[in-house]
């Protein structure tokens, strides 16, 4: 029975990344897929090839993200999105959802914003307590004036799933930054503290007696 159980294990630890890999490859490109359904519907690939092939979705994104970050780079460009931006600012509830988002991919997406770009050390959700969050800028606006000293802006993710967290405000002086990258943060969060930097994934902690 102990040999079955070894077997087991093995098999879960190969089968599962395998299996978790390929289930996220196929929502994104399914996902992306969708995009086809822009194009007429007598240059669907479907159609033009007779049967269905995954995967030109994704080269039909990347094509429409490369044309418009072409002409949006221009000068003209700029000013079709000036006129775009001011547009939607005029439509009421509109605005205020693209407002938000607006400013979120703008801070995230700029080559010369900060946010996502540090990891720190943080005792959360108590003190004693320590986990990783991710520096995403300083307190600005109404906050600022009731926060004496220099203060962070952080996001600590949950785990295994770092789309959702909290977003708190700390002191700087409370945050430990940290040497590793943000890449090598995220996969010791999502695996949970098992898979840490520079560790073969295939090496199992021991743990302290």
């Amino acid at each position: 029975m102990g040999a079955v159980r070894k077997w087991l294990l093995s098999g879960l630890l190969v089968i599962v990344p395998v299996a978790i890999t390929i289930w996220v490859l196929q929502w994104v490109i399914g996902t992306l897929d969708q995009t086809l359904l822009i194009l007429p519907a007598q240059w669907q690939p479907d159609r033009l090839l007779g049967f269905h092939m995954p995967g030109f979705g994704v080269l039909l994104a990347l094509a429409i993200l490369l044309v418009v970050g072409a002409a949006a780079s221009n000068f003209f460009g700029r000013k079709l999105v000036d006129y775009w931006n001011r547009l939607l600012h005029r439509i009421p509830i509109v605005r205020s959802i693209y407002s938000g988002v607006k400013q979120v991919s703008d801070t995230l997406f700029s080559e010369n914003g900060n946010a996502f770009r540090k990891a720190v050390l943080v005792q959360w959700p108590r003190e004693g307590a320590w986990t990783i969050a991710f520096v995403t800028g300083v307190p600005r606006g109404d906050t600022a004036n009731y926060l004496q000293g220099d203060f962070l802006s952080v996001y600590v993710p949950t785990t295994p799933n770092p789309t959702g967290g909290y977003f708190i405000m700390l002191k700087a002086s409370d945050c430990i930054e940290l040497k590793m990258s943000v890449d090598d943060a995220l996969k010791y969060i999502v695996s949970m503290g098992v898979v840490a930097p520079g560790m073969p994934v295939d090496t199992v902690p021991k743990l302290p007696s």
